[in-house]
């Protein structure tokens, strides 16, 4: 059984048992309990350490684990209204509410309900993690010295360094600064460049957490059209012209949701719109590491080809490995580099010298190589076997004009006649969950809209049985 299913069926029949037990009663000893329940004694330590966490149980070393008393009874709630006008008073002085929706976000990181197929995910399923390299990176990391020491605020020099040489072209170490994961690193790049009030030209759709981020600094998303070569660029310098936008947010490779890649001539001409514009490319390289393994040589960071720092760099480890490995980078050169470290410094101090020593041993040791193969190999897979099942049994539902050979989901743009709300309502009831498609778009969407992940699930087999979920949700509301 695995390690952790052990830890929790241990906790759940030791919690149902605690009412054997008087307040202060001393449970069990370890070795009594690793009998009783023929599980290893790491699996009793965890039990019990997740019954003290949630004030079950006392664990006092060298005497054993106790009933805890029971806790005081709660005080009456308090009256938290006065807070809708705290926070309302002085919303009427600002040009952009920074009230923030993050429903768009959290639809991505919220545990579908038990049964449920997971089509909204926004990471790997936990098959396709590098579950053990981590573990053993992470302990080796916990064993070099200074560990837990304090790191240099801008990351260590090693890490900063192998990113550098990631992002490729005349990028430097003293050019990049660590942050903990690309959504972190969104964040300061906008809190950075934008002033509240002012206008952020994003690409239309793009990626729900960006916008949230924008909302919350201030800042007015102004949309700019993608086709299937990535951002227009008449378009971009049209906007730049109309709004005198400072900042353009983009993602060049396997763009979120559409999957489009800015390819050829349009890299260069939305470097030469914003230079003449006075503005800032911020790009977010989110899925260079999940390419497909059919997807040929990809196009360099706009980062790698800019020598005047009209580009701010952003890229993490996350999307690859794991959720909880919040590792990042920002990359800048001339003087917004020393705005971007002050306003990371304000905020977070630094990433903890644990995870950056943890991301280092990753990168640098053989199984890294061999899990972005398998990753590059079971998301390409996985991408035919949904695409195919949908051209089969959903054919209503328009698959993009081109299949991307990167990233983790398919967008698919739903007919006039099938409602966005009504569908994932009835999907959820058929037991799929999908990510709509309205809070991809920062102004009114020209179409419904639905992004299915295929990475989050456990294989092919739930894949198809996602799919014949779906498929009952749109007949449920068609016929």
């Amino acid at each position: 059984m695995h390690e952790r299913s052990s830890v929790a069926e241990l906790a759940n029949s030791l919690r149902s048992e605690l009412h054997r037990y008087p307040y202060g009663g001393k449970l069990p000893s370890s070795r009594a309990l690793v009998e009783q329940y023929r599980v290893s004694p790491v699996t009793v330590t965890r039990a019990l350490g997740l019954l003290a966490a949630e004030g079950l149980v006392v664990t006092r070393p060298g005497a054993g684990a106790f009933r805890a008393e029971p806790r005081a009874v709660a005080a009456p709630a308090g009256d938290t209204s006065w807070q809708e006008v705290a926070l309302s008073a002085d919303t009427a002085a600002e040009v952009v509410p920074r009230a923030v929706d993050a429903s768009g976000v959290l639809v991505t990181l919220a545990a579908p309900p038990p049964g449920v197929v997971e089509f909204n995910g926004g990471y790997l399923n936990p098959a396709l993690q590098p579950e053990r390299a981590l573990a053993a990176a992470l302990a080796r990391a916990g064993r070099r010295p200074g560990a837990w020491g304090r790191p240099p605020a801008d990351g260590l020099p090693e890490l900063r360094e192998w990113f550098a040489r990631e992002i490729g072209g005349s990028v430097t170490a003293a050019e990049v600064l660590i942050t903990a994961g690309g959504q972190s690193a969104l964040t300061t790049a906008l809190r950075a460049l934008g002033t509240p009030g002012t206008p952020v030209l994003v690409e239309s759709p793009t990626y729900p957490g960006m916008l949230a981020v924008a909302r919350a600094a201030g800042l007015r998303p102004v949309p700019v059209p993608v086709d299937t070569d990535g951002v227009r660029p008449d378009l971009l310098e049209a906007a730049f012209r109309a709004t005198g936008a400072r900042v353009f947010v983009c993602q060049p490779l396997f763009q979120n949701p559409t999957g489009a890649v800015l390819r050829g001539a349009r890299r260069l001409e939305v470097l030469r719109i914003a230079r003449a514009a006075g503005a800032f490319v911020v790009e977010d390289d989110f899925a260079r590491r999940l390419v497909h393994e059919d997807a040929g040589p990809l196009p360099a960071p706009l980062a790698a080809d800019d020598p005047d720092g009209v580009v701010v760099h952003v890229c993490s480890l996350t999307k690859v490995t794991s959720a909880s490995l919040r590792v990042g980078a920002l990359a800048a050169r001339g003087p917004v580099l020393e705005r971007l470290r002050a306003i990371q410094v304000v905020d977070s101090f630094f990433v903890p010298r644990p995870l950056q020593e943890a991301a280092l041993e990753l990168v640098g040791a053989p199984a890294w190589g061999r899990h972005l193969r398998q990753v590059a190999a079971e998301l390409r897979s996985r991408r035919d076997a949904l695409a195919a099942a949908l051209a089969g049994s959903l054919p209503e539902l328009a698959l993009p004009p081109r299949i991307p050979s990167g990233g983790y989901h398919l967008w698919l743009r739903l007919p006039d006649t099938l409602d966005e709300a009504a569908l994932l309502s009835a999907a959820l009831r058929a037991g799929v969950a999908v990510a709509p498609g309205r809070p991809y778009f920062s102004a009114e969407p020209p179409a419904g809209h639905v992004r299915l992940s295929f990475a989050g699930v456990a294989g092919p087999a739930e894949l198809a049985e996602g799919v014949r979920r779906l498929r009952t949700a749109v007949d449920e509301l068609t016929n």
